[in-house]
């Protein structure tokens, strides 16, 4: 594993207890949840919105649809 140089760590150091720093982190934390939820509900739509959107910026060719054969479904 890499070790750090002492200039870096004290970099690190500083930069977490910088109070501008802990408020950004706060205000990140409190909002990647919120990205599906409209009105307390996860919104279904703008998440397969989301995916569709993301599947086409990645260029990802979509599978063939198979039909799931449910003769012996275990968990």
């Amino acid at each position: 594993m890499m070790s750090l140089s002492e200039e870096a760590a004290k970099e690190i150091r500083d930069l977490a207890s910088s109070p501008a720093f802990k408020r950004d982190m706060t205000i990140v934390a409190e909002s990647r949840r919120k990205f599906f939820i409209k009105d307390g509900k996860v919104d279904v739509d703008a998440y397969v919105e989301f995916v569709c959107a993301f599947n086409e910026f990645i260029n990802h060719e979509p599978k063939k649809f198979v039909p799931m054969i449910d003769k012996d479904m275990r968990l």
